[in-house]
């Protein structure tokens, strides 16, 4: 049980890794979690669940575990993630548990947590602390719930919420929207709202995930909604994964357009109302893009991989906004977290004022040639990281997150994954033959790519 604790969330096969008794455990010791400013709020949990069967006794058992406690239970029901977090902040809530398993296969499931105004709960934040209480303490099972449960939709004021920033002015677009049967499915009312001709794609609610993983980082799982830009002459598509939280984009050629360019394509809009404000971009993203906030005024930070992270670095800078290369875009305005669906609007108004195809407004951010980001296994993550940075020593190296080397020509990134036995390379380059003569030098040290 102990691999379920993950660096954001806890997450493992259902039901001989998260399971009801797992799931009753952590309940009853989040509340252990919690600060004076937290429990002052209440103390009250949002809890939702995304549309996997086992995810309501999954629920069922958490509640039953917060209640146990005393901490007061607020259902928001079936919801994507961002709700999650809206509700949290919305309600003025202690703190939100998300049942989900993100992008993963139908037999996965998990939890997402975070404390008041939605500020995650990270490995080093909580949930190793969880992990401990979780697998050492013993906790009596059917203890009389010593505070309430009431069912509440934030369904409405959510979508006020979402719209508010949208410029429905300027030409009517195509929208190609891809679901995979995850929580996006939800959105569907939303979108109807957007000024677009939608072309929906798997908007069927559906934890088996019949058509194809709600993991929009594979290729294979882009086919579909490229193919719908495509034959529908649509202006952009967009695929969710399964939680909703992300957002891949795809312009009007069908062609995959990596986060780090809609990082900066969207952080001069942010920068037009706040002049020299901090926008936070994760340290695989391309040099475009640091360029691109530099450009427009701003102060680029850059940022470790993950959520918890960049969520703190925003709140410490004031940012407005901030994008990962992992399709996760924050937005101070939603209590600093992640939408999927502020991203799509945005883009949206970024196309109806410009009037101009999305491929041609981020022809600017692509003057360097990537790699994207490649997996290795490899046994010593810790002892390569050091060979990697005396091996290219004659570069700048930095360990913000794993080892990084910066050139005047090129650069690339090698970090341990949070959730993986594995190394993660992102390479880049100014011209696409150096990007692969370094790509093969760097294949020499970290191996065959899994």
């Amino acid at each position: 049980m102990a691999g379920i604790f993950k660096a954001y969330d806890i997450r493992g096969t259902y039901p001989d890794q998260v399971n009801e008794g797992i799931a009753y455990r952590v309940g009853y010791h989040f509340r252990d979690l919690l600060d004076a400013e937290d429990l002052a709020r209440g103390p009250q949990v949002v809890v939702s669940r995304d549309m996997r069967t086992h995810s309501v006794p999954i629920a069922r058992a958490l509640k039953a575990g917060l209640r146990a406690r005393g901490i007061a239970v607020i259902d928001i029901g079936v919801a994507d993630t961002p709700q999650n977090y809206f509700a949290t902040g919305f309600l003025g809530a202690s703190g939100g548990i998300q049942v989900t398993a993100s992008h993963n296969p139908a037999v996965y499931n998990g939890l997402k947590m975070s404390r008041r105004d939605a500020i995650p709960v990270s490995y080093e934040t909580g949930i190793a602390e969880l992990e401990k209480l979780v697998l050492t303490s013993a906790v009596a099972t059917g203890l009389p719930p010593q505070a309430g449960e009431e069912e509440r939709s934030v369904f409405a004021a959510y979508t006020e919420h979402v719209l508010a920033e949208l410029t429905l002015s300027g030409p009517r677009l195509k929208l190609a929207a891809d679901a995979a049967n995850g929580m996006s499915t939800i959105y569907l009312p939303i979108l109807e709202r957007l000024n677009l001709e939608l072309v929906p794609l798997y908007f069927e609610l559906d934890g088996s995930f019949p058509n194809h993983e709600a993991n929009p980082l594979k290729q294979e799982n882009l086919v579909d909604v490229e193919r719908a830009v495509l034959e529908h002459g649509c202006d952009l598509g967009v695929a969710f994964d399964g939680d909703a939280d992300r957002a891949i984009l795809i312009d009007e050629k069908g062609r995959f357009i990596s986060a780090d360019k809609i990082t900066g394509l969207l952080a001069p809009r942010f920068l037009k109302r706040e002049p020299g404000a901090a926008i936070i971009y994760d340290l695989r993203s391309s040099w475009a893009t640091k360029e691109a906030i530099e450009e427009a005024g701003g102060v680029p930070v850059r940022e470790r991989v993950g959520h918890s992270f960049m969520k703190a670095t925003m709140r410490r800078h004031g940012s407005p906004f901030g994008g990962e290369l992992a399709g996760h875009f924050y937005f101070r305005r939603n209590y600093t977290a992640d939408s999927s669906l502020m991203t799509v609007i945005e883009v949206l108004n970024q196309l109806r004022e410009s009037r101009q195809p999305l491929s041609e407004l981020v022809a600017p951010l692509s003057r360097y040639h990537a790699t994207g980001e490649i997996n290795f296994h490899v046994d010593d993550k810790a002892g390569m990281i050091r060979r990697l940075a005396e091996d290219f020593a004659d570069g700048a190296v930095d360990y913000l997150d794993g080892v990084t080397v910066q050139f005047d020509d090129w650069w690339f990134n090698v970090r341990p994954s949070n959730t993986e036995p594995l190394l993660r390379l992102v390479l880049e380059a100014r011209s696409r033959e150096l990007m692969e003569d370094k790509k093969q030098l760097l294949l020499g040290y970290l191996g065959t790519p899994e």
